[in-house]
């Protein structure tokens, strides 16, 4: 066994005069009961898990036919009434999601974010404004939304909502 853990007597008086007066401690073991896992525990895991299982669906690579100019999709076994309504503004939006400023990488989560908040809140339309910038969001957003089961349709918004720098969502929210 090495020496390097002795101490001369002259570093343990130094030690103790250092500490002053002091009284060992009884060890003893706690043994902590598992807490009971609570309702809004559990709602909170799986509002993390939807947000996870969101953002597996957005793919860099994925390439949808999309319609330009104005921006729009619409599911294959869509109503194409569905995609008018929201174009001539007969849905409101119920959440808002603002991409300015953010990274791709943030961005793809954020809206990730906003379709785990529409299915569990039941909404049916939201909007997402990217802005016009350089554009790279703009080319992008539409890519990632037409990868997600739960999106019926989106169109470019009414200038109220935000014009061409803006997108309207339609939500599948009755077959979640």
């Amino acid at each position: 066994m090495s020496d390097k853990f002795n101490l001369s007597e002259e570093d343990l008086s130094l030690f103790k005069s250092s500490i002053g007066n002091t009284k060992k401690i009884k060890q003893d073991t706690v043994i902590h009961k598992p807490q009971k896992r609570t309702q809004k525990v559990i709602e909170t895991q799986k509002q993390q898990l939807a947000k996870i299982n969101a953002e597996f669906y957005f793919s860099d690579n994925y390439q949808p036919l999309l319609q330009q100019d104005p921006i729009r999709y619409s599911r294959e076994n869509a109503d194409p009434y569905e995609i008018k309504q929201l174009r001539r503004g007969f849905y409101e939006p119920e959440f808002f999601l603002d991409l300015h400023g953010l990274t791709q990488k943030e961005a793809k989560k954020e809206i990730a974010a906003l379709i785990a908040a529409c299915l569990r809140e039941k909404a049916q339309c939201a909007c997402i404004m990217y802005g016009h910038g350089k554009n790279i969001l703009k080319k992008q957003t539409p890519m990632w939304l037409a990868q997600h089961p739960n999106i019926i349709c989106f169109h470019q918004a009414p200038k109220e909502f935000g014009g061409s720098a803006a997108l309207l969502i339609l939500f599948d929210v009755i077959n979640e």
